[in-house]
């Protein structure tokens, strides 16, 4: 399977949200830089908990403000997310190039955007200085990514010399 062979399908921000979830969205981006932003998305959240438009403006809300840990914990809810609409088992490190395989073409676009999610997750571990828990992201990544489609090598390039050259 060549993760840039494919028709780009079911993309998701194309996707509509119940109603007022979009408005709210509208509301947090004219509100961004004010710093008012975190409550018109997080109402966005208990709207449509499961809403990747809402799961990335909020994701990109909390990383911009520096605001990591937050940030991860909506990665992860995301790549939860995701996966349900996959044959995915239900951890990554699960993961093997068999299940991407035998995941049906037409998904091929939700298999790049859970993959990028994880590549995600593996940076902000490694922005959290969580640096064997993103090798391992990184690493699974490449595993499942022979030809690097997804762009996890350079960063586990990189996270591997930071390991190497940080003080005991």
């Amino acid at each position: 399977m060549d993760l840039l062979n494919f028709e780009a399908e079911d993309l998701y921000f194309e996707h509509e949200d119940v109603r007022g979830v979009s408005d709210l969205l509208q509301q947090a981006s004219s509100l961004y830089g004010t710093g008012q932003a975190e409550l018109p998305l997080l109402q966005a959240y208990f709207k449509a908990p499961t809403s990747l438009n809402v799961l990335v403006a909020l994701n990109r809300f909390y990383y911009y403000q520096h605001r990591l840990d937050e940030a991860l914990e909506v990665t992860c809810r995301a790549l939860d997310v995701i996966r349900k609409a996959l044959p995915f088992p239900e951890h990554w490190q699960a993961l093997q190039r068999s299940h991407l395989d035998a995941t049906p073409p037409a998904l091929l676009t939700q298999v790049r955007l859970y993959l990028f999610t994880l590549k995600a997750l593996g940076f902000l571990t490694m922005r959290l200085q969580h640096l064997a828990q993103s090798q391992a992201i990184f690493e699974k990544i490449v595993e499942l990514d022979s030809k690097d489609r997804i762009g996890a090598l350079g960063l586990l390039t990189l996270v591997k010399k930071h390991i190497a050259n940080k003080p005991l």
